[in-house]
């Protein structure tokens, strides 16, 4: 990255230098370096409500049931996405099992694999797309600012889609961008050869198989938009077709079409109604799930959701106007641009959906920085700065008060460790003052390590008040009576059902009493606000109860506080015991 890192020093240093030898090192030490970011935390973190648990039970019971066609959670069908991140979930779960691991279908971190090793291909995608236009050094140091982007290491560590799902995109994106920028060399030395690698040209149709399996048509959306720019600033899409041999599409098809038939066979069209017609139109026409915002509303939680990149990237912005018409800039621009300004309108708002633009932003950032046109002068260098640092700043904050408000134990260790990441978060502003962006990044990489040990490893198992269904869980197991059969009333989170069994039961109060009536081992849930009616229902029936246990805490995704009475019942005797309220 010219003029950005001949002044750099000590360890920054040496891993400049060290990624500048080869592309083999390079690799291994964004392989390494990924891990170190993304694993923290990956077999704590409790199954994080509500998407991440129903994608893990959906292929604990393809193992259950061996079906792999159809996608079920519990008795209803599953036909929101394809069935490519189930297959990957199964696979990893299968070699842990063949590998030894107890209990495999029941170990979320063994379903959260495909999701790290989507995260750590995100990586090395974004290091081989920079390779078209940049230094070795600039496309490694823009595989690391991905790399430290906060969405992308929350992604890589929930069983779902999304991480999968940008590996695709940036590397459909990486051959993209090498056959574009061949194409533009051929011509300025006016060469006919424009033919593109075996092996760049499969794996560009390879992963657009993966990707339809795993979220359908966004690749294809994603590119269409990206050669619709091109073209109309550009009017020229020769490049393209060096990409496009006939057989592409036809190895696509083949990869592809045979679990959309099967589906369709088996689901009687059920799933492309389910899929197109419900899921993807009802995000167009209104918001769904309550997951509602105005336009705007990504470019507003950008800055926290793509810390610390966010700050380099608005630095960046000037060279990007200014240079809106070189070729290299218009294609980045057109990755980025129009899905954002489409996702801007479209009613429903995730956060995870802009994340397939954030390598291409990365991208963008190092062309600025070697090309020495990142200004660091002014009032904007001192806001990002301060960008740099804040959100450590707010989330020692954020931590603090949240543990003393749910009355959790003070996580001492969490805490230390956010502070140490202080240090490192407060030289990479101080680099970012002297125009040493590549060295910015780096610091910006180690802090975010640290901020992820103490999050994710230190900080989230002190927590006990939000794992509600894993204390929910252990509650339930512990009643001693043989196999049994359990019911929940006014709690229904998906993660209860992975961390217990398939056939958990969720009733209403009449159905509850009905349910402890009958023969064998009944443990049965009831929540604070449905005590009322379920004790109606009991006293009406004539059952004698006491709850076994009392669980307590705070339920995020509904943002109240819960208290859960667990009763147990024998072949119509009730279990007692002193009921103790389990607290965080």
């Amino acid at each position: 990255m010219n003029g950005t890192t001949h002044h750099t020093t000590g360890w920054t240093a040496k891993c400049l230098e060290w990624a500048d030898k080869s592309h083999v090192l390079a690799v291994l030490m964004l392989l390494v370096m990924g891990i170190v970011m993304f694993a923290p935390g990956i077999a704590t973190l409790q199954p994080m409500d509500r998407d991440e648990p129903r994608f893990a039970q959906a292929s604990k019971q393809m193992m259950e049931s061996g079906d792999y066609v159809d996608i079920r959670f519990q008795d209803e069908a599953r036909h929101k996405k394809p069935v490519g991140i189930y297959w990957l979930q199964v696979a990893s779960v299968e070699l842990g099992s063949w590998a030894g691991i107890s209990e495999a279908q029941s170990q979320i971190w063994l379903y959260r694999m495909p999701s790290l090793l989507g995260a750590l291909l995100t990586l090395l995608g974004t290091y081989v797309a920079g390779l078209a236009f940049l230094s070795r050094r600039a496309a490694f140091m823009a595989a690391i600012l991905t790399g430290s982007t906060i969405l992308l290491g929350v992604e890589a560590r929930l069983a779902k889609t999304d991480a999968v799902l940008t590996a695709t995109i940036v590397w459909a994106f990486a051959v993209m961008l090498h056959a574009f920028q061949q194409w533009r060399r051929d011509d300025r030395i006016k060469t006919t050869d424009h033919a593109m690698p075996f092996g760049f040209i499969l794996c560009f149709w390879g992963v657009l198989a993966l990707s339809l399996l795993v979220k359908g048509p966004i690749l294809p959306i994603l590119m269409a938009l990206a050669l619709a720019v091109v073209w109309l600033l550009q009017r020229d899409l020769g490049w393209f077709k060096t990409i496009t041999p006939f057989w592409g599409p036809i190895l696509t098809l083949l990869l592809v079409l045979p679990w959309f038939v099967a589906i369709m066979m088996k689901s009687g069209g059920e799933f492309f109604s389910a899929s197109v017609g419900q899921d993807m139109m009802s995000k167009v026409a209104g918001a769904q799930e309550r997951h509602g915002g105005p336009p705007g509303t990504y470019l507003l939680v950008f800055f926290g959701t793509a810390w610390p990149l966010a700050p380099l990237f608005c630095l960046s912005v000037p060279f990007i106007w200014r240079h809106r018409r070189d070729a290299v800039v218009l294609f980045l621009l057109g990755w980025i641009l129009p899905f954002w300004i489409i996702l801007e309108l479209v009613p429903t708002k995730l956060p995870h959906y802009v994340l397939p633009l954030y390598p291409a932003m990365a991208l963008l950032v190092c062309l600025a920085a070697e090309r020495g046109m990142i200004s660091v002068a002014g009032w904007g260098v001192k806001l990002a700065m301060a960008g740099l640092v804040l959100p450590v700043i707010v989330l020692l904050a954020g931590l603090t008060g949240g543990s003393l408000w749910l009355g959790d134990q003070l996580p001492v260790m969490a805490l230390l460790v956010l502070l140490l990441a202080l240090w490192p978060v407060i030289e990479a502003a101080r680099a970012l003052h002297k125009g040493l962006i590549a060295q910015t990044g780096l610091l910006a990489f180690a802090a975010m390590v640290l901020v992820s040990v103490a999050v994710y490893m230190a900080g989230s198992p002190v927590l006990q008040s939000i794992r509600i269904s894993d204390r929910l869980a252990q509650a339930m197991e512990k009643p001693d009576c043989g196999d049994k059969h359990l019911a929940m009333l006014g709690y229904s989170e998906p993660s209860l059902v992975f961390l217990t069994r398939t056939d958990l039961q969720f009733l209403p109060a009449r159905a509850m009493v009905s349910f402890l009536q009958q023969p064998g081992c009944r443990i049965a849930g009831v929540t604070g606000n449905q005590m009322k009616d379920f004790e109606a229902a009991r006293l009406a029936a004539g059952l004698d109860l006491v709850p076994v246990e009392v669980v307590k805490g705070f339920n995020i995704n509904g943002g109240k506080r819960l208290e859960v009475s667990i009763f147990a019942r024998r072949d119509n005797h009730a279990l007692e015991q002193k009921p103790e309220a389990s607290k965080p």
